[in-house]
């Protein structure tokens, strides 16, 4: 809904976009699908969406065509979305490293902030500044909003630092969920998130 309120070009290129991201993070959530079904599937986009950048049939990736073309989007950005993705396919998230923590929370929403930002016609400094942090402001949310959902389906993004100091020693997801050394291991997390909120605000209050 909030995106209506954009110019009509700018409107229909964020749809693209969030179209995009539902279709690849629907597949990547698919548990009813074999993982390399899934997998298959992702490569498939990513095929598409080197062929529209290299001038070629665009396939699936027509989706986003006429966006890429009017605000030129990085070809860079959607390859990562698609890459966090692949990562939740694989099931690698589960007892990560905060680097490695980090690296998924810019794939799945910096990226996201990335081509948004230049649909916004943001300058394009400050909009990288602020995909990056509030990008991770708002994964940061959801893994901690999610924490025993995620678990439910064998996945954990608690970072293996935290956990370790909290004495949370096993990578079980539902073994840890049900830890009542969890809250140890948010509140520092809580507080990061907090830095990112503030700096994406100073950015964004200088703009409509």
């Amino acid at each position: 809904a909030g995106m209506r309120v954009l110019p009509k070009a700018e409107r229909e290129a964020m749809y693209a976009v969030y179209g995009f991201c539902r279709i690849v993070d629907d597949i990547a959530d698919d548990e009813d699908g074999a993982r390399a079904d899934r997998a298959a599937a992702l490569d498939l986009w990513r095929g598409d969406i080197e062929s529209l950048y290299a001038g070629g049939e665009p396939g699936r990736a027509a989706l986003v065509a006429e966006a890429v073309r009017r605000f030129g989007l990085d070809k860079a950005d959607f390859h990562a979305v698609i890459d966090g993705m692949a990562t939740d396919t694989a099931d690698f998230v589960r007892y990560p490293s905060f680097e490695e923590l980090d690296l998924y929370c810019d794939r799945v929403a910096s990226a996201v902030g990335r081509l948004s930002v230049k649909i916004f016609g943001m300058d394009e400094a400050e909009g990288v500044t602020l995909a990056h942090h509030l990008g991770r402001a708002l994964q940061f949310t959801n893994i901690l909003r999610d924490i025993d959902e995620d678990a439910g389906i064998g996945r954990l993004y608690l970072p293996r630092e935290l956990l370790d100091a909290a004495g949370i020693a096993s990578s079980d997801p539902q073994v840890v969920e049900a830890d009542p050394n969890v809250p140890k291991v948010c509140a520092p997390i809580v507080e990061r998130v907090k830095v990112y909120f503030a700096k994406a605000d100073e950015i964004m209050a200088r703009y409509p």
